[in-house]
């Protein structure tokens, strides 16, 4: 077995750390290690957390990590922020505002930049949540980057998917969009301290009525006030009880066949863009494309044929 995966599977931090670091920069090792901890995943049970930006989505993971260490259980913190197009880094405010965690050795926290991924998530967030599995983590935590109704990737990964709204954002509070607000098993109004929070909750309740009929689960509405840590115990409860009822309905093994689905395909991507654009082979070619594109003398599609023809001689 690869060293660093032996000591990933034994619980080692700077090793969960370091494959971490090599999965996200698509290192070789770290397929090999990858290849070598699959066997050991598929205990953890994994949160995904998504909403709008200030809907204290940090704070509520915070409130959660600490109940479920009241409880005995280890926790993975995946905390995705938005990488920006122009200088390639990321902010990684999540990890900073959960460094007071940081202490607890029963806890892991990664911040991951999004990387110009689309959806929320970043593309190597399916290997590190196979790591923090393999690492013994009862909990894995994956809090998306906040950026509204296209962040649906979480629902990928994830066995369970908190969605989480505050009052007073207006707009109808998103809750007749398409998109972010269709993918919850879960929704928790945070911040409920606040004014507004009785329509809030009118709407979300209005939403899950038609949303959920003709089903046999009806999707719960929470509130919780994070920062005084109300309602985080009664989530945990909720959490368990979608736990229970995957299980109960075998609707985990779907789930959990659709996260190996889309970390195939996920794979499958990156591996083909590498090959692409890989110095030695394509790189070339593809300059002279763009140049025929730019000048008219080939159009996109036919250019793109010609290299996928090449690459599947």
């Amino acid at each position: 077995m690869n060293d660093i995966a032996s000591k990933v599977l034994k619980g080692d931090p700077r090793s969960v750390a370091r494959l971490i670091t090599l999965a996200e920069n698509s290192s070789p090792e770290a397929a090999g290690a990858m290849k070598d901890i699959h066997l050991h995943t598929g205990d953890a049970h994994v949160i995904g957390i998504t909403g709008v930006m200030g809907s204290g989505k940090s704070t509520l993971i915070c409130e959660l990590t600490r109940e479920y260490r009241r409880q005995g259980l280890e926790v993975g913190i995946i905390a995705i922020d938005p990488t920006s197009p122009f200088s390639g880094g990321a902010l990684l405010g999540d990890r900073i505002r959960m460094m007071e965690l940081a202490t607890d050795n029963g806890v892991f926290i990664r911040s991951m930049g999004t990387r110009g991924m689309l959806g929320g998530l970043t593309t190597a967030v399916y290997d590190v949540v196979e790591i923090l599995d393999a690492a013994g983590k009862d909990i894995v935590i994956v809090e998306t980057v906040g950026v509204g109704q296209a962040e649906v990737d979480v629902i990928k990964i994830a066995d369970t998917t908190i969605v989480v709204l505050v009052p007073g954002l207006g707009d109808s509070i998103q809750t007749i969009k398409a998109g972010v607000m269709e993918i919850a098993d879960i929704y928790v109004v945070n911040k409920a301290d606040r004014s507004g929070v009785e329509q809030t909750l009118a709407e979300v309740e209005s939403l899950v009525d038609i949303a959920c009929t003709n089903k046999d689960r009806k999707t719960p509405v929470l509130t919780t006030v994070a920062k005084e840590n109300k309602g985080v115990v009664e989530l945990i409860d909720e959490i368990n009880k979608h736990k229970k009822y995957l299980k109960k309905s075998k609707m985990f093994e779907v789930q959990r066949r659709k996260r190996y689905e889309a970390e195939l395909v996920e794979i499958i991507r990156k591996r083909l863009m590498n090959f692409i654009f890989d110095e030695s082979k394509f790189k070339g070619k593809i300059e002279s494309l763009i140049d025929q594109i730019s000048n008219k003398e080939l159009d996109p599609y036919t250019a793109a044929d010609e290299i996928l023809g090449k690459i599947l001689k």
